[in-house]
């Protein structure tokens, strides 16, 4: 048996389900919170009962933020089995014809839709490994699968340095929560800075590379996952109301209304800091909007959306989860005491590294990039003033962090899990792998560039 597949044997050993993962961080949280914060003098019940509290006031902030994530999924898998969509997408798998070549392909085109913006890179990227498989199942090749829905995640990698970075694009705005502090902080500074420019040619140019290797020593296999086949109902004229849901006509006039009001927002506001717009809400509406239009009637939608509704069972009952995780670490300080601790060690050299660590490890606690920001981003800035380090460069390393232990922790990796019906011990193996190289990159960024 060769090292890559002991590896492969004992990582897909001892990783339990998503959501077990996720039961596992909230008992450590608490324990954590039990065992570094104090109780708040005019809280009079015990301490794991002030603890419980803040879990249960977390359990349901994110409840907007779930529906949203629950409806990119589904709006997206809708949109891909389009048959315009298909089309486009079959055009780049038809030169996927080997898990190196689709590894490439696949993390090559996730990696640059992230810098745009990190929902479409995240549905997308999932999309495109599903249909190379389909393809490979249909074709009968050989495919490592795993690597392929692994290569689709590699994006999440990357999102924070895009022009969807919640740090970089909350500094930049004239009313952001610390602008008394560190004023309005462009993204000239962040974003479009050099060494941030060449961070995401780095990792453009290693990530796909370091898959296509890992392709190239992989052991292929047929694809065994069963894909659903996808219905759509023939438009039948139907009797009474029954034709509005059939009807072409209708489904154009809403669909085009959505999208031309979606799109009038671009054409109002074209200028990069104006892409700030583009949030979950505005993916989502305009995905609804293109997903009635391109499948011509409410009939079909309606299909495609049972089709793909049952990927999203993953968001709706563990982002709750997360969210409790969220509130133990916001309220009981648990977050704020951790960055503390990085930053009372830092110099002006080690700061953005500190930064850089102590980012990625609370990622694993809060996956939210604007989360992260709210509970990081005043004691982070405020060494930097202290210590009289450069502060864009700081948020930047918090940004990377950020977005490092994506590839270890399967959160983000639930919408991609539920289209792909691939599951998480199969594709962390190689995003951790991932996620070294990525460190490497991130590193040699802050120290050098």
């Amino acid at each position: 048996m060769s090292k890559n597949s002991l590896y492969l044997r004992f990582v897909r050993q001892i990783l339990p389900s998503p959501f077990a993962i996720a039961v596992i961080l909230t008992l450590l949280t608490f324990i954590l919170a039990m065992a570094f914060t104090e109780r708040p003098e005019n809280a009079g019940s015990a301490h794991s009962l002030v603890i419980l509290g803040y879990w249960e006031i977390g359990f349901w902030e994110l409840l907007e933020f779930t529906m949203q994530m629950a409806l990119i999924l589904i709006l997206g898998h809708a949109l891909a089995l389009t048959p315009f969509f298909n089309n486009i997408i079959d055009r780049f798998t038809i030169y996927c014809n080997t898990s190196a070549k689709a590894a490439f392909t696949i993390s090559l085109l996730t990696i640059l839709v992230s810098m745009v913006n990190w929902g479409l890179c995240l549905v997308l990227g999932a999309i495109f490994a599903r249909k190379v498989a389909e393809r490979a199942k249909a074709n009968g090749w050989k495919m490592n699968y795993p690597l392929l829905g692994a290569a689709g995640y590699s994006g999440m990698m990357c999102w924070h340095g895009g022009f969807s970075g919640s740090a970089p694009l909350a500094v930049a705005s004239n009313d952001h929560f610390l602008i008394q502090e560190i004023g309005q902080i462009g993204i000239g500074q962040t974003l479009l800075s050099l060494s941030n420019i060449l961070t995401f040619v780095l990792l453009l140019i290693i990530i796909p590379s370091v898959f296509y290797l890992l392709g190239k020593r992989s052991s292929d296999s047929e694809i065994n996952t069963v894909f659903r086949k996808e219905v759509h109902r023939e438009n039948e004229k139907g009797h009474g109301a029954e034709r509005i849901d059939n009807s072409k006509i209708a489904a154009i006039a809403l669909g085009g209304i959505i999208c031309f009001i979606a799109l009038r927002k671009i054409w109002i506001s074209p200028s990069l800091v104006g892409l700030s717009f583009i949030d979950l809400n505005y993916i989502n509406f305009f995905f609804f909007g293109l997903a009635v239009l391109l499948h011509g009637s409410f009939s079909k939608f309606l299909s495609a959306i049972e089709e793909a509704i049952g990927g999203s069972a993953g968001i709706i009952i563990q982002f709750p989860l997360y969210a409790g995780i969220m509130g133990i670490m916001k309220y009981s300080g648990l977050g704020a005491l951790f960055s503390q601790g990085f930053m009372e060690i830092s110099t002006v050299t080690t700061l953005p590294i500190f930064t850089f660590f102590s980012a990625a490890i609370v990622n694993i606690f809060v996956p939210s990039g604007g989360g992260q920001w709210a509970v990081q981003g005043p004691i982070v800035t405020e060494a930097a003033q202290n210590l009289g380090a450069s502060v864009p460069k700081t948020i930047m390393a918090l940004s990377y962090g950020d977005q490092l232990t994506n590839m270890l922790q399967p959160f983000w990796a639930l919408p991609l899990l539920g289209i792909t019906k691939l599951k998480a011990k199969d594709i962390l193996p190689y995003s951790f792998l991932i996620m070294l190289v990525g460190m490497v990159i991130f590193i040699f960024s802050l120290l050098v560039l």
